[in-house]
């Protein structure tokens, strides 16, 4: 079936393009949910109307993400776990405990948008990429550390024990 999508959807396509996708995937996510419309005339000269309202809030949004991009370049992010004898993690850090900790200094980040593959289990410092925008992905690093280790960077540290 071609839809026209009304907003970005990950791996399908950008808002205004005409995309082929399964018949179910439009009927029971896309449509339902106002991702899409069909490919009707009436449907495609309604978006070529909005077209450039599209095209103003891309360039809002991308600047938007820019600007929370730079504030999250910098942004060193520590936790402090208990190991075992290995350096391996009793648990591990999670998306979740990543978005907490972004939270408390003021960022609102979804949960889908920090692109951590699996939960990290060892020591040692990460580059996590956080995509704020489909043309903007910003690496912040995190730090974990052994609980009763020396911290490098008390005054980056603030509430870091869990």
């Amino acid at each position: 079936m071609e839809v026209i999508l009304r907003e970005h959807v990950d791996n399908v396509g950008r808002r205004g393009e005409i995309v082929k996708v399964a018949d179910g995937y439009a009927r029971n996510y896309l449509l339902p949910r106002k991702l899409a419309l069909p490919v009707t005339p009436g449907n495609l000269r309604h978006i070529e109307r909005e077209r450039a309202r599209f095209e103003t809030r891309e360039a809002e949004e991308r600047q938007g993400a820019e600007a929370i991009g730079a504030r999250l370049a910098g942004l060193e992010i520590i936790f402090t776990r208990k190991v075992g004898e290995t350096a391996v993690l009793y648990g591990s850090v999670t998306t979740a405990d990543i978005i907490e900790r972004l939270a408390a200094q003021e960022f609102a980040i979804d949960k889908r948008n920090v692109h951590l593959h699996e939960p990290i289990k060892r020591l040692g410092e990460y580059d996590v990429p956080i995509k704020l925008h489909p043309e903007v992905v910003v690496p912040v690093k995190v730090k974990v550390i052994a609980q009763g280790a020396p911290e490098t960077a008390p005054d980056k540290a603030e509430g870091a024990k869990d």
